[in-house]
């Protein structure tokens, strides 16, 4: 059977960077990161290193959705909801019946749920205390919450993907949800990933020293690839694309972003935190393989770029691999922070918009290659003009879970 061909119609965003293209592109070209300092930490987490992260300025309009609909859902899903609602608008298809009756599905994903409610379960078995156990508790904080508060919310009936991978959950969901348009399965898929910041991730990493600890400098860090960069920064936030079959789109005059030709993933099978060169390249080699596409086709390749050492060295060697040129690159976490579960679906989004604008984000924070990167091509200054076809973004988890994704521009 033939594939079918898989299109981007719309999209939503939280992010620091912003809600809308226009502000999200002068704050990229404005080359300055959204990292903060929390004085609280030195309190509250005296033990931790890090006193850094890039939060999400983000409260869900309450004029907009009622107790009753949000009733289930933590910070995450709030996120997850306000980016998807957006999506749909943007795409033409919100409060539209058509998604309702079972050819839409949801792929969507993130690490955790949302962890106030998940902290409200736990204190039960510490106090033997069930007071702050709700109907609505685990709703909140189940990994999947965000998939199945979309589900209700929007009264879908098709097939429902959940991926909370880690780092991957974004750009799996968008894999996924294109595999499943491509085989005829579904015609429109919604897909994303979402992420609220927690403290407790930040500790996991610091545990690991791969936070940074320039908590005087907040503006200089994360430096993914720098010889003097020293671990990663946590963020949160959410993306969401809608992805529809081409015919279908076109039949119904839908505005067109990209086309997602290529989408790989492997599992590196060798150890859960450390990863592995050989399966993060073949992950980019079966996306490359999927698009029926040679390196030399791809024009710019968003990294994954985590600022910590084995992570920057292992990707930039894995990519030269496979590329064996030094292919342009460049990663959001220098601005944003690492956003985890959101990552890859607001990492997919910005590389789709900024083919389609020509111009690509600097490495901020990049003085002085780690020479033990590969020879990349890494954009530095203010950014790099380039007309391309073809766009790659990838993604690489804990759990040793790689991802790869291309966009064509229409």
């Amino acid at each position: 059977m033939e594939k079918k061909r898989v299109v981007v119609t719309g999209w939503g965003i939280v992010s620091a960077l912003g809600r809308d293209w226009q502000t999200i592109l002068k704050n990229l070209k404005a080359k300055k990161n959204f990292v903060k300092y929390m004085p609280e930490w030195d309190e509250k987490f005296p033990l931790m290193n890090t006193r850094l992260c890039a939060p999400v300025e983000f409260e869900i309009d309450k004029t907009k959705y009622s107790r009753k609909d949000i009733r289930g859902m933590g910070r995450v899903a709030q996120m997850a909801l306000t980016a998807t609602d957006a999506a749909l608008s943007d795409a033409g298809l919100l409060g539209c019946e058509e998604i309702t009756q079972g050819r839409t599905g949801l792929a969507y994903g993130s690490s955790i749920g949302s962890v106030d409610p998940l902290m409200d379960m736990y204190s039960m078995l510490v106090t033997n205390d069930t007071s702050k156990v709700s109907s609505t508790t685990y709703i909140k904080s189940m990994p999947q919450t965000c998939a199945c508060n979309l589900e209700v919310y929007y009264h879908l009936t098709g097939r429902i993907i959940t991926t909370n991978t880690a780092c991957t959950s974004g750009s799996q969901s968008i894999g996924y949800a294109y595999e499943t348009i491509q085989a005829g399965k579904q015609d429109i898929m919604i897909a994303g990933g979402a992420e609220e910041f927690c403290t407790m991730d930040t500790a996991t990493f610091d545990t690991l020293f791969s936070t940074s600890t320039k908590n005087s400098t907040p503006a200089l860090t994360p430096s993914a690839y720098d010889k003097n960069r020293d671990g990663l920064v946590l963020g949160e936030g959410a993306a969401t694309l809608i992805l529809e079959e081409y015919e279908h789109a076109k039949a119904r005059g839908a505005k067109i972003y990209a086309e997602i030709v290529g989408f790989g993933t492997t599992t590196d099978g060798t150890h859960i935190t450390s990863p592995n060169r050989p399966t993060i390249a073949r992950a980019l080699e079966l996306a490359l393989e999927d698009a029926n596409l040679s390196p030399d086709q791809i024009g710019y390749i968003n990294t994954h770029g985590t600022s910590t050492i084995s992570g920057d060295i292992t990707e930039a060697n894995a990519t030269y691999d496979v590329f064996k040129r030094p292919v342009p690159v460049s990663t959001v976490k220098n601005y944003i922070g690492h956003t985890l579960g959101a990552c890859g679906a607001i990492e997919s989004l910005l590389s789709i918009q900024m083919m389609n604008e020509g111009w690509f984000l600097p490495n901020i924070n990049l003085s002085e290659v780690d020479p033990k990167c590969a020879p990349l091509d890494y954009i530095t200054g203010d950014g790099r003009e380039i007309q391309t076809d073809y766009v790659m973004n990838n993604n690489f988890a804990f759990g040793g879970i790689n991802t790869s994704l291309i966009f064509k521009k229409i």
